[in-house]
């Protein structure tokens, strides 16, 4: 009896390594993005520039290139440390960039969105502006800095999504987040 146990379990041993490799896998991949984030307080805002490192991948690529609509998601919170509690979140920001590339042209509409409100559209051929346009946003407005407090600490959290999902052999959304610590001076 002992003797077909062990047996058993040797038989899902290849089984079991395979899975540990895949997942090992995949989180060496989801560890080559990082997003680099920079808080700014100027004229009377907090203002939050970021860049998603390694982000425009070749099945991004070739996404895009298939004619998929391809949506960068982006969550920026700002948040203050609460001692023994859960830290408290003072403003909410969503940016979506939307890159809708046309076969027969051969051009890209990329479109920028705050909280939902349409910020810019632009038309391309050039492939370096799509990447930037995806990954890149600059001085993006998270609060105004009469509601923050010189004497506590707070910090930017950033949750990025891209559509179309992917990334994951169990079909999960794959996201990638960070934050930047600050002090507010007045």
């Amino acid at each position: 009896m002992a003797l077909s146990r062990f047996a058993s379990l040797s038989s899902k041993r290849p089984a079991v390594i395979a899975l540990l490799a895949i997942v090992t896998g995949a989180s060496i991949v989801r560890a080559e993005e990082s997003l680099r984030i920079t808080p700014v307080v100027r004229d009377s805002q907090v203002l939050v520039s970021f860049v998603l490192d390694e982000a425009y991948t070749p099945a991004v690529r070739e996404a895009i290139a298939s004619g998929l609509r391809t949506t960068f998601s982006y969550d920026l919170e700002l948040r203050t440390v609460v001692p023994i509690w859960v830290d408290r979140t003072l403003a909410r920001t969503t940016v979506t960039t939307t890159d809708v590339y046309d076969n027969l042209t051969r051009r890209h509409t990329l479109t920028r969105t705050v909280d939902g409100r349409v910020l810019q559209v632009t038309v391309t051929d050039d492939e370096r502006v799509v990447r930037s346009w995806l990954t890149e946003w600059t001085r993006v407005p998270v609060c105004d800095t009469s509601k923050l407090d010189p004497t506590r600490d707070y910090y930017v959290h950033i949750t990025t999504r891209a559509r179309p999902l992917g990334g994951s052999l169990l079909g999960l959304s794959k996201s990638v987040s960070g934050q930047a610590k600050f002090t507010f001076i007045p």
